[in-house]
C-alpha cells in the first residue's frame, strides 16, 4: 500500500488508514485502497473519495504517505456506517481501548457519530475475549 500511494496527492482513509496506522490486527490486504483525493486518478485498485480540498481532514505524513489520523478514520467510518467494515472498526477501537489502559479517553468522536460509536463500544471492549 505504501508504494501505491507514496508521492501521490491522496490521503489514506477508512480501513486503509487503519491498516497503515497498524490499528487493525488481522488485516490481510484489501482489494482496493481507500483514499481522499482532489480528483480521480488512473488506478483501478484505488477507491477515490473525491473532495474539493483536504481542508478539514486531519492527517499525518509518514515517509511521504499521507494518512488520516486515527480519530479521522474512525469518524469517517462511523459517519458512513452502512458501508463501513464493522469488524475493522471494532478491532481498531479495541486496540485503542487496550493501548489506553482500557479507556476511550482522548478519542474524539463527533456528536453525529456517537450513536454508532456507542453501538460498537461494548463489542470493542470485549473483542479479544471472544472465542
Amino acid at each position: 500500500m505504501r508504494d501505491a500511494v507514496k508521492g501521490e496527492n491522496v490521503i489514506l482513509r477508512g480501513v486503509s488508514a487503519l491498516d497503515f496506522l497498524r490499528l487493525y490486527v488481522g488485516y490481510l490486504g484489501e482489494n482496493e485502497i481507500d483514499v481522499y483525493a482532489t480528483h480521480r486518478g488512473p488506478y483501478e485498485n484505488i477507491h477515490y473519495h473525491v473532495v474539493d480540498s483536504f481542508d478539514g481532514i486531519d492527517f499525518i505524513c509518514d515517509s511521504g504517505v499521507l494518512c488520516s489520523t486515527f480519530d479521522q478514520a474512525i469518524n469517517d467510518m462511523l459517519g458512513d456506517f452502512d458501508n463501513a467494515d464493522e469488524k475493522a472498526l471494532a478491532n481498531a477501537l479495541s486496540n485503542y481501548y487496550f493501548a489506553n489502559n482500557e479507556s476511550f479517553d482522548g478519542l474524539i468522536i463527533k456528536p453525529e457519530n456517537m450513536m454508532h460509536f456507542e453501538y460498537l463500544k461494548e463489542w470493542a471492549m470485549e473483542y479479544y475475549n471472544e472465542d
